[in-house]
């Protein structure tokens, strides 16, 4: 009787711990849905959603909130490994929490999994299908209404879907080499699918390998446009004044943007905002070059993935608290610098989205492009040796992340292109900036070995 009182309460505690995890995830999940939600009506073309056809706004309606189903699940990609990394350091700072029990291991595990099983759902069927949708009008001679688009989109997906998967059965033989992948298409959902989404994740990986160096010397041009650069030994009324006979509306802009600011912003904000960079690529190249090494004398620095999450039990910086931080402040930061590198690049910079401004097939595409890259961001992060935390679930399935000459490849072309992205954006028209902002080259000094910055001629 005890024996069986005893099972009873373990089950109960089990089920009770599996609905806390839901109620949980359905509530984090809520909350970015939310967020994305409001984005992206501050994005939206409101002229698509006010037409004169019903059907037209209805459709594009259903197609909008599945481009926020996919970046809410873009978002949680994003936050997915620093979450993680804060959960197992506060685990090990407070063990034996009451107010903490809900923060383990299983609960981590799972939203990995909900992660990569959305991920899969959104880039395979969710997003083609709002394309679809949207540029569908149903069949000839058939029923119009929205009834009639789906299905004329339910056709197209899965003419689509049967395109992909044989491509895929194609590619994963060839690769293979092995006569039961070839002769053996049921295992879908185990296989294929995971296999697809490899692919896909190499991808994103590469992508941001390219964006992320470009997106990192972007920066501080991008700082440089938000902040106001000091100018500590000029007058600013008399630049004001000066400003007037000129005929550009924007140099008169900035002098009253620079007047408004503060002694601080205008002196210390900027030289500060630059430092704070500068220091994190830095780290970030001194990170990976020293993962460079590791990866020639020990074994373990390969990135590897494991089925069960054993947070609380050691951290997994050699600094500890402050060293966790310091990793999850590198992530976001290379998660930013590649989306602004992304958008600064020739082929992606027609996609950057524009305020109230931004047609839904964009909007699509925008959702598309942020999902690969974010999906990609935890497998990036563990391949560059930014963080010690091993991936979770189907994210540590993919073969090529046991390959040391692709991850060895990778570190040194991350390393080698972020290099010469910073020597090419600190060069000599970047010193003479920095010499104009401070007023260098309005003091009596012998300054003439430093390159001075062409003057406009005023008029």
């Amino acid at each position: 009787m005890e024996a069986d009182y005893e099972v009873l309460s373990v089950r109960e505690q089990l089920f009770h711990e599996r609905v806390r995890e839901c109620i949980i995830s359905i509530l984090l999940f809520a909350t970015l849905y939310i967020l994305c939600h409001i984005f992206l009506t501050r994005f939206k073309r409101p002229a698509e959603f006010t037409t004169v056809d019903d059907e037209d706004a209805i459709v594009n309606k259903i197609a909008l909130e599945l481009c926020t189903f996919t970046l809410a699940v873009a978002l949680g990609a994003v936050l997915l490994l620093p979450f993680s990394i804060i959960s197992n350091e506060v685990l090990l700072s407070l063990p034996r929490n009451y107010y903490i029990q809900w923060l383990n291991g299983s609960l981590i595990h799972g939203l990995w999994n909900l992660v990569f099983l959305f991920s899969n759902l959104s880039l395979i069927f969710l997003m083609p299908f709002a394309y679809f949708f949207t540029e569908s009008e149903g069949f000839a001679g058939s029923r119009k209404g929205v009834l009639g688009r789906v299905y004329e989109t339910v056709v197209m997906l899965v003419l689509l879907t049967l395109l992909v998967l044989g491509m895929v059965w194609v590619a994963s033989a060839i690769v293979d080499g092995n006569k039961a992948s070839r002769e053996s298409l049921y295992d879908l959902w185990e296989y294929y699918l995971p296999y697809l989404y490899s692919c896909i994740s190499f991808f994103g990986v590469l992508l941001l390998l390219v964006c992320t160096p470009l997106g990192l010397a972007r920066m501080f041009s991008v700082t440089g446009k938000l902040l106001v650069k000091p100018r500590l030994l000029e007058d600013l009324e008399e630049q004001l004044y000066c400003s007037a006979f000129e005929e550009a509306a924007l140099s008169r802009r900035i002098c009253k943007k620079r007047q408004k600011a503060s002694a601080w912003q205008r002196n210390l904000g900027y030289p500060l905002a630059m430092l704070c960079l500068l220091v994190l690529t830095g780290l970030s190249v001194l990170i990976v070059a020293i993962h460079i090494l590791e990866l020639l004398i020990d074994e373990a620095a390969m990135p590897r993935g494991m089925q069960g999450a054993s947070l609380g039990q050691v951290s997994f910086s050699k600094l500890g608290s402050f060293g966790a931080i310091i990793q999850v402040i590198l992530i976001f930061y290379l998660m930013v610098s590649s989306v602004v590198g992304f958008y600064s690049s020739p082929l992606f910079r027609s996609l950057l989205p524009r305020w109230h401004d931004t047609a839904l097939t964009q909007i699509i595409g925008n959702c598309v492009c942020l999902l690969v890259l974010s999906s990609a961001l935890p497998v990036f992060s563990r391949t560059l040796g930014l963080t010690r935390f091993d991936l979770l679930g189907d994210f540590g399935r993919f073969n090529w992340l046991g390959n040391f000459y692709i991850v060895f490849l990778y570190n040194a072309a991350f390393a080698g292109l972020t290099t010469l992205c910073l020597v090419k954006t600190f060069t000599a028209a970047v010193r003479a900036e920095l010499i104009q902002a401070f007023g260098l080259d309005r003091l009596p000094l012998p300054v003439s070995s430093f390159p001075r910055a062409p003057r406009k001629t005023q008029h």
